[in-house]
């Protein structure tokens, strides 16, 4: 597929634009041609430039998936389905993040008291990040503390406590080569979702 990827210089769109090409896809810099010809795009860039690279693919028929945090959803999934373009979007495409939010919101049920820590870089604009706000909607609107220093990529525990005990259940982003597999998965299965936007990696796996 022809792959048009809006952010291709940053730090996880240097690493899928290797890695989509690693897997037979043709890639071209958002910025530099834009969406028209097009597949499928991918945005991996700032939250107040999705909804006009959105908009781009929109006017294209592109379907489009969105790895970026703390942009208006709402928005994008109303204008997709107003041009019955497919979009999706995910909070985080680590396969171990969205088994973490999967056993959080298991575990939740258990404990009477559940808070979230989330740790990231410190060039991170969103706080909290979307993971974590994914993550408190599913555990029913626990609280939330954000961490950003030099040093960190992207962590996240959720801390359950009841009487005499406490669960602890961590997810690590050591590399940004965790977020591969759940892009390649996304791009190769968004043109195949409804119009509109389709959110989290649950529904893909």
């Amino acid at each position: 597929m022809k792959v048009c990827l809006f952010g291709a210089g940053g730090k996880v769109g240097s690493v899928l634009a290797s890695t989509l090409e690693a897997a037979g896809h043709e890639v071209v810099d958002g910025r530099v041609e834009g969406p028209a010809g097009c597949d499928v795009a991918v945005d991996f860039t700032q939250p107040d430039a999705v909804l006009a690279n959105a908009t781009a693919c929109l006017a294209a028929e592109v379907p489009l998936v969105v790895g970026t945090t703390g942009f208006d959803a709402d928005a994008l999934d109303r204008a997709a389905r107003e041009a019955g373009v497919p979009c999706f979007y995910a909070p985080n495409f680590a396969v171990g993040a969205v088994l973490m939010m999967r056993f959080a919101e298991e575990a939740v049920r258990s404990f009477p008291r559940a808070e979230i820590v989330e740790l990231h870089a410190d060039t991170k604009v969103d706080a909290p990040s979307g993971t974590a706000r994914a993550t408190s909607e599913r555990m029913g609107g626990v609280p939330i503390h954000s961490v950003r220093l030099p040093g960190l990529v992207a962590h996240q525990e959720v801390i359950l406590g009841g009487p005499g005990e406490t669960l602890t259940i961590r997810h690590d982003t050591t590399s940004r080569d965790a977020f591969v597999p759940g892009v390649l998965r996304a791009v190769e299965a968004v043109r195949t979702l409804p119009p509109g936007l389709t959110v989290g990696l649950d529904a893909l796996l």
